[in-house]
């Protein structure tokens, strides 16, 4: 179903959507007993040996283990880690010191293994590699796969004259991507690289007022044709911007965007 809507500051968005909305917790438990099943067939790490109930029983406790610290630190770090690829690593990194201590209790309690702790770095080599495996599939699982086409009207000539001024003369002419709040300054993102100014974050999204843009966070302005795509999550979501940039889309500021015509 193909949807055009008028968007706020004279931004217009075409979207073409495929597929059907899914609970994103729903999909989550899926993938997990999904992953925990397969495993359990396949029967690697020298699991296959277990009779396949206590096999199948083993693998659902590591995986949902797993899954669940993988999921809660995803959304933790999902504000603060940029880039796709980036937060799974970060994300299966963080998580494996925990797991491997999860699973090397398993290992001993259920499948009666030897308790040699001075094995454990091997144990987490193999843990962080399920955990790179699972928490992959996740995000892709969770990413919308969405095709769209933004097609943005000049800005005002006055809209963003004043804030142009005060950036360098290398970047006054630079296409505007985003802002971001950095304690007492802000980051301008142009597609000439970025720089600071020494201001408030709320001055410079007053002086944007009239620019094509939306406040996406409490620490984030975006211009409207530097979004590529929004995936949407529980409660708010991420942008991908132009030039590989990921921008946090709060809860609070979900709602504009959204009539803007990013469902």
């Amino acid at each position: 179903m193909l949807e055009r809507r008028c968007c706020v500051n004279g931004a217009f968005a075409s979207r073409m959507a495929q597929g059907v909305r899914r609970r994103p917790i729903v999909l989550d438990l899926l993938l997990l007993a999904g992953f925990a099943l397969l495993m359990a067939e396949l029967g690697p790490y020298r699991t296959l040996d277990a009779p396949k109930l206590l096999r199948t029983a083993y693998w659902l406790l590591a995986v949902f283990g797993a899954g669940l610290a993988g999921i809660a630190a995803d959304r933790v770090l999902s504000g603060r880690v940029r880039g796709f690829w980036l937060r799974i690593v970060v994300v299966s990194l963080a998580i494996t010191p925990p797991v491997t201590l999860y699973v090397y209790v398993l290992n001993a309690v259920m499948l009666d293994l030897p308790r040699r702790w001075w094995l454990l770095h091997q144990l987490a080599w193999q843990v962080l590699a399920v955990m790179l495996l699972l928490t992959t599939l996740r995000a892709l699982l969770r990413r919308r796969v969405v095709e769209t086409r933004t097609v943005i009207l000049p800005p005002l000539p006055e809209a963003e004259q004043a804030f142009r001024l005060r950036l360098s003369a290398r970047r006054r002419g630079a296409r505007l991507i985003a802002l971001e709040a950095e304690d007492h300054y802000v980051r301008v993102h142009t597609d000439t690289g970025s720089e600071l100014l020494a201001m408030r974050f709320s001055e410079a999204v007053e002086e944007l007022s009239r620019a094509h843009g939306w406040r996406l966070h409490r620490s984030w302005w975006v211009a409207a044709d530097a979004i590529e795509a929004v995936r949407w999550t529980r409660g708010g979501g991420e942008a991908r911007l132009a030039g590989g940039m990921t921008a946090p889309v709060s809860r609070t500021y979900a709602p504009t965007l959204k009539a803007a015509g990013w469902r």
